[in-house]
């Protein structure tokens, strides 16, 4: 039975919203991204680049939880945005998921912001 907890099945775990905000698009995924929901992410992230912004700026402060998966997610969405002349652009990370960053040494791949604000001044 899903409870809702770390590991379960149950997609409706992470939700993505995705916007554009002058050449960024602003993609927030709110929830748990693990290798359960991490398409969620993936295709919203894809369609993107395939859309033409090669600037993507991820809103973590919804992001309750990320494993290995998650990341790497985001690892291949920047090799992607920086062949199209882009990146990626992390902001308002909570402390259990700059923890994954830390730990794999991901933050010295990644620009990463406090603030979506800060993120999306060019």
């Amino acid at each position: 039975m899903d409870r809702g907890t770390v590991g379960s099945a149950h997609r409706g775990r992470l939700l993505v919203e995705v916007r554009g905000e002058g050449p960024s698009a602003v993609v927030t995924p709110a929830g748990e991204l693990d290798h359960h929901t991490a398409d969620l992410l993936r295709e919203p992230l894809e369609s993107c680049l395939d859309d033409g912004f090669s600037r993507l700026v991820i809103d973590c402060s919804g992001l309750e939880f990320m494993d290995s998966t998650g990341l790497n997610v985001l690892l291949g969405a920047r090799l992607k945005a920086e062949a199209a002349g882009g990146g990626v652009h992390l902001a308002g990370m909570q402390p259990v998921v700059a923890r994954v960053f830390e730990i794999t040494g991901a933050e010295a791949v990644f620009t990463v912001h406090e603030t979506l604000e800060a993120a999306l001044t060019l």
